[in-house]
Order: C-alpha cells, then structure tokens, then sequence
C-alpha cells in the first residue's frame, strides 16, 4: 500500500516507523546543528585568547568579532587567538540536555528558599488536577446540558461563546487580588483557560450523539431524565472521554501563565531561574520533562480508555 493514499490508514509495520520517525527527525536536526560545524555555529570559543586582551579562553564571541581580531593580531606580529566552531549559548547540545536530565534533579538549589526540580514539578502537577477537575465538575454537567436541552443552550453558550475570547492570563492580577497569592490564582488561570472551551466542546460532542437513538427512545416513551442518563450520557461517554484527554493536554498549555503569577514556585519557576543563571541546559531539560509527563499521562489515559471502551477499538 502506498504511504499517502488519501483516508487510508497506514500498514502497522509503516504506522509505527513513521510515528518513531516523528521523534527521531527533529532529534536528528538537532543533533547535525549542534555537531556538524559547517551548518550553523555563528560563534567561536575561544580556546587560547592570543594577544587580544579581552579574550578569555571558554569565552564565546560572535564569528565576525573573532575574525577581526585574528586579521588584526596577525597583520600587527602578534599571537593570533583560537577558537572552534560553536553555537550560542542558548541552544546547548543533546548530550548537554541529557546530562541535565539527571544533574538538574541532584544539584541543590543555590538558595534555600528555593525548590528541588521534583518539588517544583509536583506543584506544577497539583496546580493542573485540581485546576482542570474543577473545570471539569462543573464544565461537563453545562455542556451536557447544552448539548442536550435547547434551553439550556441558550441560556450558556452565549455568554460563554463572548467570554473565551477573553485570555486567561488578563485575570491574573485580579486572581491574585481575590484569591491570595499562593497556589489558589494558579488553579483559577488553569480553570479560566480551559473551563469555557470545555462546555462548548463538550456540548458540540453531545449534539453529534446518533438521532436514531434519541428517537428510539421517545418512541419508547422515556422521559426526560431517561433519556438524559440512559442515552444520551452512555452514548457520548467514549467521545466525552477523549474531549477530556485533549482538554487536559489545552490545561497544560496554560500551566506556564499560570504559575508567572503569585508565589514562585512550580516547573516555571525553575526554568525562569536557570535562564536567569544561563543554565540552558536545564531549561531545555525542564521543558522537555514537561513535554514527556504530559505524553505519558495522555498515553496512559488512551490505554486506560481502550479498556473502558473496548467496542471503539473495533469500529
């Protein structure tokens, strides 16, 4: 089978190639841009500074700066300064990152006050479940609802439909005037950012529940309430539990605006920190951690969801 024929799935062997290789490409471009010196290293570092005083050997200095302070040294007798190849500072190597996978959870924080990296992703973790369950214990029942029952469509989505196009981080000094300045302004961003779109998603998944089976069930004469819980929630439940992942997945997203507010602390914190010290590696390190908590947890939900709806598997 061709490997772009139009609304055909892949062949197993070639679906799991393809999703490998859509980890391995940028790793690969990453690595011929940290490695390969002939395809961008605008920098040099300097390996022995010559007679230009202000060089010093480690220092990183611009292509153009070094060459014209080699042409200089040498058209005037003196020692020529050497460097090699290298990219700023802000865009460390793979194996740099990976080293910072482990020392960033080992090295201890220049201040006491501050947090260990695994501190600070578990107060991260804490500011999306309980942001995102109550976006959620109060989201759902409304978009059901909305989805359901015209009236209360009518009386949501509007107001809802004008207030998601406000951004979530306007609200954060008024978050923090409310609720204080600990971990509560947090979890009112993550529930801001994802509470609106949550109703009308999930209310847009209610109203594509099949017709045939609405109409069964008023031909059968059941009432509101059956048909509210005997048909319309077990024949949206698969749907709704995917909106639910991708919904957590938008929460995440909002986790770095959240946590510039209020006290310092969680992953945003840390990474704040280790740009301000130069510390690159450890930023790309905390960003990629971030990256891997949320595929693992969405991994984990799809194998957890497979099980709970073993019949959309089949279809």
């Amino acid at each position: 089978m061709s490997l772009f024929s139009v609304n055909k799935p892949l062949e197993p062997r070639s679906r799991q190639l393809v999703t490998i290789s859509s980890f391995v490409l940028p790793i690969l471009l990453w690595c011929l841009v940290s490695y390969v010196p002939f395809i961008w290293h605008p920098e040099v570092e300097i390996t022995s500074p010559g007679s230009v005083n202000y060089f010093r050997e480690g220092m990183l200095v611009d292509k153009p700066v070094f060459n014209t302070e080699s042409d200089k040294a040498s058209a005037a007798g003196k020692a020529v300064p050497e460097g090699i190849p290298a990219n700023p500072i802000y865009l460390p190597a793979p194996h740099e990152v990976l080293t910072a996978f482990y020392t960033s959870f080992t090295t201890e924080p220049k201040r006491s006050s501050e947090l260990w990296l695994h501190e600070s992703l578990w107060s991260s973790i804490q500011v999306i479940f309980y942001g995102f369950l109550l976006s959620s214990i109060i989201g759902i029942p409304l978009g059901v609802l909305a989805g359901t029952y015209d009236f209360f469509s009518r009386l949501f989505e509007p107001f809802i439909e004008f207030f998601r196009y406000l951004p979530a981080p306007a609200f954060g000094a008024l978050a923090v005037a409310v609720l204080g300045i600990y971990q509560a302004p947090k979890i009112a961003i993550i529930f801001i950012g994802t509470f609106f779109q949550q109703v009308l998603i999930v209310a847009n998944t209610t109203r594509k529940l099949d017709p045939a089976l609405l109409e069964a069930g008023q031909t059968l004469g059941a009432n509101n309430r059956s048909m509210l819980f005997r048909i319309v929630l077990p024949g949206i439940l698969p749907d709704l539990y995917r909106d639910t992942r991708i919904l957590l997945g938008w929460a995440w997203t909002y986790l770095i605006v959240a946590e510039l507010i209020g006290t310092s602390s969680g992953i945003t914190w840390f990474i704040t920190q280790q740009a301000r010290y130069k510390n690159f590696d450890n930023v790309f390190a905390a960003i990629m951690m971030i990256g891997i908590l949320g595929l693992t947890i969405d991994l984990l939900l799809a194998w957890f969801g497979r099980r709970l709806f073993p019949w959309q598997k089949a279809n």
